[in-house]
């Protein structure tokens, strides 16, 4: 549900507006270079490695699939905060095709409102303009996935940081809201979002 003003693209930071219950459920998906493949997590090494303790695993982060500063981050927000749900990770052309798809149910000019410009930005949101009469969030998934399949594995990785494994998402909630706000935004290299494309969402990407 976009807001009175026009939300700008991904990245640009925007008010936060009522808690919205469209947040995706858990998903997984491809390091970059090889989109379409679902690997396993990769070990954290050195300044990778999670803030808990060493021997320490928690299956719902290492479920996210996330590398590098994104899982640190996972574990470092989980530790001070561990009611937190995370509702997205590391995704593949599937996962992300779905994960829009959701959203463009409830906002037919999302793709566009929420990424920035690119060819294949522009080629999703055309295909979703040219199908009015495709409705459905599986018959808009199929229709994004279809575009995805002809685009590059380059073009595709460079998409979304949650292709690669640098973004995670974290449910929404009014309980404590500013303190985890506030801790996403302190983690190292993190630029949070509470709004993509006029619909809530907290995305933290690295």
């Amino acid at each position: 549900m976009p807001g009175t003003n026009p939300p700008g693209p991904l990245g640009t930071a925007a008010s936060n507006t009522a808690i919205d219950g469209g947040t995706l459920a858990l998903t997984g998906s491809p390091a970059p270079g090889t989109v379409g493949v679902n690997p396993a997590a990769e070990p954290a090494t050195g300044a990778s490695a999670p803030t808990a303790a060493a021997t320490e695993t928690d299956p719902a982060i290492e479920g996210l699939n996330l590398r590098g500063k994104a899982r640190t981050g996972a574990y470092t927000l989980k530790k001070a905060h561990p009611s937190v749900t995370f509702t997205s990770g590391r995704r593949d052309k599937d996962d992300q095709a779905r994960a829009m798809a959701g959203n463009v149910v409830t906002e037919r000019s999302w793709i566009k409102d929420t990424y920035k410009a690119s060819a294949l930005r522009d080629a999703l949101q055309k295909w979703v303009d040219d199908h009015p009469e495709k409705t459905t969030k599986d018959e808009i998934k199929a229709g994004l996935l279809s575009v995805f399949d002809e685009a590059t594995d380059e073009d595709v990785a460079k998409f979304s940081r949650h292709l690669s494994g640098d973004a995670f998402d974290v449910q929404p909630v009014e309980t404590d809201a500013d303190a985890i706000k506030k801790t996403i935004r302190d983690l190292d290299g993190c630029e949070f979002l509470e709004k993509e494309g006029g619909l809530v969402r907290w995305h933290a990407q690295f």
